[in-house]
């Protein structure tokens, strides 16, 4: 039986802590492997999530997370590993194969992905899509899609 995705209401974020304190919340539910695609516009609040994330997960603390934008992949934690990807200068399939994310999809690991929208369609299972909207400087409406097992 094929399991179909469950997707919540939207939840609207009042300021950036509660954006994170939402990702704190949201990691309870994440088991490896698992693969977080964070979609939305630039300032949606993308990495602003991810913080939450990775700090409830217990793998780094908020301050130490930020946008991989550059180095397109942070790793973090000790044995308890979370991967944090960020595509937004990925602009073709090419760009992306190249990236070598395959091996993270392999590890027993959390990958998070911002601008999941660049990734193809066949990774890992079980994955939560989030969609991220800019309604105004201080909120966001956060929307979660858990699809797999």
């Amino acid at each position: 039986m094929v399991k179909e995705p469950n997707k919540t209401a939207p939840v609207v974020t009042h300021s950036p802590e509660e954006t994170i304190a939402l990702g704190r919340e949201l990691a309870k539910g994440l088991r490896p492997p698992c693969l977080v695609l964070l979609k939305g516009e630039l300032g949606s609040g993308k990495t602003t999530l991810a913080k939450g994330i990775v700090a409830g997960l217990g793998a780094a603390r908020e301050e130490e997370v930020t946008s991989p934008s550059f180095t397109l992949v942070h790793e973090y934690g000790g044995e308890r590993k979370v991967f944090h990807v960020d595509l937004y200068r990925i602009e073709s399939s090419r760009e992306l194969a190249t990236l070598g994310l395959e091996e993270l999809w392999s590890a027993e690991a959390i990958v998070i992905v911002e601008w999941g929208e660049k990734l193809w369609d066949n990774s890992v299972a079980p994955r939560v899509i989030i969609q991220l909207e800019y309604i105004s400087s201080e909120e966001r409406r956060i929307t979660v899609e858990r699809s797999g097992s």
